[in-house]
């Protein structure tokens, strides 16, 4: 018997990097079961590179895109969709400048489609739709002078010749282009204020330049726009509350075709993404969430709704391969995978497996899905989610009447939620005997939009008030020990680690921030195009000429004025290129522990932006924070490990 928090176990920091690879995007290219399947992956061990991966049709998994090419994109700085196949020639663009290229089918050396640019990374690429006529791309433009204001996001047509044509210009971003069979356009688009999951249109442009708002606009949020065959135009949207399947077709107008009761879609944070699927024999394919787990479904054309048996808990990138589905899916005990379904015999293939931990699945925690009372704040719900991971070993117990420490996890976002894959970094801490509640706070999606807006005006209220009470009900109910609940988080995740522990003290006795808001206005000031009136609807209109005096419930909320509070020890992880929480938030957070004498540590990486993708810097991320939490509470850490203890600074 050994106290929770100390036990042996195999899954340690190398093992959470070891050939790991995050599965990014599918795509399939050609028609019928023999199509070829493609993804990316970035791999940590070649320093996140984007990695491109084609299995044909007879089983060869082939690395498409050799180093040092990276399929990687920098719009709206979070990217995604920056790649796009058809007929086995590869549309690209590349990391380090950002311009498009092209991969023809046997050749390993690709061609650059666009000019270099002016700026380095000035211009840069996402979202390509490969047409008869060239390539559909969202083309953003980033001017001398480095302002966000300045920023033009465009859908452009990139020709083989190498000209182009700008298709949609003027609103302040523009996403999904896509061509009828009739030569229709259909794109999203939202300005500010607003974020896509707040107002984004569906306009539909025929030919002859006619221009048609289908849905969305303020109160109202469309994603994922699909073509069919027919002409129809298929697409989410959360006018019923949650986003529920549509169509549309001219002169005929939007009809509601399938509200499950749950959100289909999801926040638009990445381009490409996708969570319905047209079959060729007219059914659909739809992935929707209930309980904290996705379902997958296929709908008939009579409207019959089928839920396949899978042991899977999270779908994603839903691509049609004749009548069979491909997609990215993972579960609690299972990581990421590129699956092929048999939608009617239900016969599973795993297209590129997950790495073979070389574990007995004992050692993985089974998630539970818990509802626990939180204060109303005025949004008229007193009730929030999280999903609980217990301390698991099947090789270790603890005395009688020793409770586990609580690592509660926040998403970031803060429009986002918990994905039930299996994760290591959970395991790292369940596996030696640690309790972590990943807290679904409201605001985070999958619950529909009232859930999703109740955090509109009131971001640093509600989900400080629901991470406390997620602690507090478990630790009320015997589940673990109040006086060692961490929290931890990233990005928006981070300030509500920074503001639970300088607005809410006395609840956690330890923290983690990786990469985290310290002062709201500042962030509102620094931060790229695409979140730059983000705070506007989280927080309260923001004048940038006012300064802190005039915008008061900034200062208000931003944990850099409280740190009179702030006496809980800390550890701080920070990107040194990070353009979307700059390092000036890290280090004034830690300037402030600094002088105030509050145990803290600070590790800074240099070359890393928004989220850590280097092996080495992710073993030092995790093994610094159990370091950290070893410290702070008291016990010793695994000696055959070989953990080097992060640098704890007691005083000023």
């Amino acid at each position: 018997m050994s106290s929770h928090g100390t036990w042996p176990t195999p899954i340690t920091s190398e093992l959470v990097v070891r050939t790991a690879a995050r599965l990014e995007e599918v795509v399939v290219d050609g028609q019928g079961e023999n199509a070829d399947v493609w993804w990316s992956e970035s791999r940590p061990d070649e320093g996140g590179r984007s990695v491109l991966v084609r299995r044909s049709g007879d089983g060869t998994v082939t690395d498409v895109l050799p180093a040092p090419w990276n399929a990687r994109t920098r719009v709206h700085e979070y990217g995604g969709a920056a790649w796009t196949v058809a007929a086995g020639t590869v549309w690209f663009t590349h990391w380090s400048d950002q311009r498009l290229y092209r991969l023809d089918p046997g050749s390993s050396s690709p061609v650059a489609v666009t000019p270099e640019p002016d700026l380095p990374s000035g211009v840069r690429h996402a979202d390509l739709r490969v047409t008869s006529d060239g390539v559909l791309a969202i083309r953003e433009t980033h001017p001398a002078s480095g302002a966000a204001a300045d920023v033009v996001n465009e859908v452009v047509l990139l020709r083989p010749d190498g000209g182009e044509d700008v298709l949609v210009t003027g609103p302040d971003f523009v996403s999904d282009p896509s061509l009828s069979p009739g030569g229709s356009l259909a794109w999203l688009q939202w300005d500010h204020p607003h974020m896509p999951w707040d107002a984004a249109q569906l306009v539909v442009r025929a030919a002859d330049g006619g221009a048609t708002v289908v849905a969305g606009g303020p109160g109202e949020s469309v994603v994922q726009p699909v073509w069919a065959a027919d002409g129809t135009l298929w697409f989410l949207c959360d006018r019923t509350d949650v986003w529920s399947l549509y169509r549309w077709a001219p002169g005929v107008g939007a009809e509601l075709v399938l509200d499950v009761g749950s959100d289909i879609g999801g926040p638009q944070w990445r381009f490409g993404s996708s969570r319905f699927a047209l079959l060729d024999d007219g059914r659909i394919a739809l992935a929707y969430g209930r309980d904290g787990a996705d379902r997958l479904a296929v709908l008939s054309p009579g409207g019959d709704l089928r839920e396949l048996e899978l042991p899977y808990a999270s779908f994603s990138y839903l691509r049609a391969q004749g009548t069979r589905i491909v997609c990215a899916a993972g579960g609690p005990a299972a990581e990421r995978v590129v699956l092929s379904v048999d939608v009617d015999g239900g016969a599973v293939d795993v297209l590129r497996p997950a790495r073979d931990l070389g574990l007995d699945p004992a050692w993985f925690s089974t998630p539970e899905f818990v509802t626990f009372p939180t204060p109303d704040d005025g949004t008229g719900i007193d009730a929030a989610h999280a999903v609980v991971y217990p301390p698991t070993s099947p090789e270790a117990g603890a005395p009688e009447g020793d409770l586990p420490p609580l690592v509660v996890m926040v998403h970031g976002g803060p429009t986002s939620s918990h994905d039930r894959v299996l994760s290591l970094e959970i395991q790292y801490f369940t596996s030696r005997g640690f309790c972590v509640a990943h807290v679904d706070y409201r605001g985070s999606t999958g619950y529909g939009r009232r859930y999703r807006d109740a955090l509109q005006g009131r971001w640093g209220v509600v989900d400080l008030d629901d991470v406390v009470a997620c602690a507090r009900h478990l630790a009320d109910a015997g589940r673990v020990d109040p006086a060692r609940m961490a929290i931890r988080g990233g990005s928006a995740g981070g300030y509500t680690v920074l503001a639970a522990l300088s607005m809410r003290p006395g609840v956690f006795t330890a923290g983690a921030s990786h990469f985290g808001v310290a002062d709201l206005g500042a962030l509102a000031a620094e931060t790229h195009k695409f979140e730059s009136r983000y705070l506007d609807g989280l927080v309260a209109p923001y004048d940038p000429g006012a300064g802190p005096s005039g915008n008061p419930v900034y200062a208000e909320r931003s944990p850099i004025n409280h740190v009179d509070t702030l006496d809980t020890p800390l550890a701080v992880f920070q990107g040194e290129e990070d353009a979307v929480v700059p390092p000036s938030q890290a280090e004034a957070i830690v300037a402030a522990l600094r002088e105030k004498g509050v145990p803290h540590a600070y590790l800074l990486f240099p070359g890393e932006q928004h989220g850590f993708r280097k092996a080495e810097n992710i073993r030092a991320a995790l093994d610094g924070e159990l370091s950290f939490y070893a410290q702070v509470w008291g016990f010793a850490l695994p000696a055959d490990e070989g953990i080097e203890p992060i640098e704890v600074v007691r005083g000023s």
